[in-house]
């Protein structure tokens, strides 16, 4: 490529960087002026998850054409009440475009923000067949400007925020509006305007739900499978990973500082029972270092007293706590490896293939016809289908008898995409 070829660095906003927003004086402007706008609305939020123990938000930024752009502090704003009621009123039912909104849905509803349509720009580049569906990406492709981001891993509890990272955030927002526009064309010229509005919907209702936590949240940690039968050894995944979030929670900040996953999974495996086996255990007896190799690495010292609290022999004395248990109160091993908890068909092709080669053959079938749907519609086979709800399909006896629609519509398939793969699919398990 060319220099003149290049797409323009587009490194701050067309009107400048807003301050940001954190007096209910300032927020009540900022919903008259809001209210005024006639195009849809971008929008977009910060956390501090690597940092902080929550999901909340630390910062909500939007933009409407003759509005600017508003860089919201929620947590400066909480205490005035249902504040956000106001801002609901004053955008009414216009669009939210979001990219990529099932990250930033959730937190939106705790806070009681209420959009009532979606564009998502993120899944539409993904229905329109782009490789690369990251906003600075598709900015790029439709606009020919790339964005300047150095700050998405922020820990965006710091306050006053510098003028480098509010500039970051509202250049999150500032091309959503004109992209909706190109974007909603290519979608109505490759028809596929209806598809995406149904997903649209789809998405919003999924990411306006309340979130629920996992009944056991500590057979999360990563790896855990390696510890396939060993009771003793999940007895201490779950007892550090209970003590470690109280401690988190107390003091607020995010569980991964204060002990990691592959420590806590190594000292599953190794189960120590004495002080010298204990120290052996290098990763649990050091404080936890982030190396980025940049400024990011100056906002992690700052959690480094919290992280100095609390000694390595906390640890130890909880897995020693784990270790005197009786066998009646060991957590059970999952109940299949392969199958999960909601008995949906398992991920595992080897699995199917040996076990269950019938089962496997209807499942390539489907999966052909699926494949030759994508390449004809340039539309990603995820995007025209779960590949959950398609195993689920074969994983049943004699899928061949089924009324593939209504299977489908009982996954959670949208109209759209059992219009579309209904006939193939019925036809390819025959």
């Amino acid at each position: 490529m060319s220099i003149e070829q290049m797409p323009r660095l587009l490194s701050e906003p067309h009107a400048g960087v807003p301050d940001v927003i954190s007096t209910h004086e300032a927020f009540e402007r900022m919903c008259e002026r809001f209210s005024t706008g006639a195009s849809s609305l971008a929008a977009d939020a910060e956390r501090a998850s690597g940092f902080r123990y929550g999901h909340e938000d630390w910062l909500v930024q939007f933009k409407r054409e003759g509005c600017g752009i508003a860089l919201v502090d929620p947590i400066a704003l909480a205490d005035d009440g249902d504040y956000w009621a106001d801002f609901n009123d004053a955008v009414g039912d216009t669009t939210w475009i979001i990219h990529d909104s099932l990250q930033d849905l959730p937190g939106f509803t705790e806070l009681g923000l209420e959009p009532k349509q979606l564009f998502d720009s993120e899944l539409a580049a993904r229905m329109l067949g782009l490789h690369h569906v990251g906003l600075a990406a598709v900015t790029e492709h439709y606009l020919d400007l790339t964005l300047a981001k150095e700050h998405s891993a922020a820990d965006w509890s710091y306050r006053p925020l510098p003028r480098d990272w509010r500039n970051y955030a509202a250049l999150d927002v500032e091309l959503l509006i004109p992209l909706e526009r190109k974007m909603r064309n290519d979608l109505d010229n490759q028809g596929k305007t209806g598809w995406a509005e149904e997903e649209f919907a789809y998405l919003l209702k999924k990411g306006s739900r309340n979130r629920h936590n996992h009944p056991q949240p500590w057979r999360r940690v990563s790896h855990i499978t390696s510890l396939h039968n060993d009771r003793w050894g999940l007895a201490i995944v779950r007892a550090l990973w209970t003590e470690r979030d109280r401690l988190a929670r107390l003091y607020d900040i995010a569980p991964s500082l204060l002990l990691s996953d592959a420590s806590i999974i190594e000292a599953a495996r190794q189960k120590p029972h004495n002080a010298k086996e204990f120290r052996a255990i290098r990763s649990i007896n050091q404080r936890v270092r982030m190396h980025t190799g940049g400024e990011q690495d100056k906002m992690f010292e700052r959690y480094a007293p919290i992280q100095r609290s609390i000694k390595p022999s906390h640890w130890k004395d909880i897995i020693q706590q784990a270790l005197e248990l009786p066998s009646a109160e060991l957590p059970v091993p999952p109940v299949s490896p392969v199958v999960s908890e909601e008995n949906k068909a398992p991920h595992s092709m080897k699995f199917w293939r040996e076990k269950h080669p019938q089962r496997y053959a209807g499942l390539m079938a489907a999966k052909s016809a699926i494949s030759q749907i994508s390449q004809d519609t340039k539309t990603p086979m995820d995007v025209i289908l779960k590949p959950q709800y398609l195993r689920n399909l074969c994983w049943t006896d004699e899928p061949e008898k089924r009324n593939v629609a209504e299977f489908l519509a009982d996954q959670g398939a949208r109209n759209w995409q059992i219009d579309l793969v209904d006939e193939s699919v019925s036809r390819a398990i025959m």
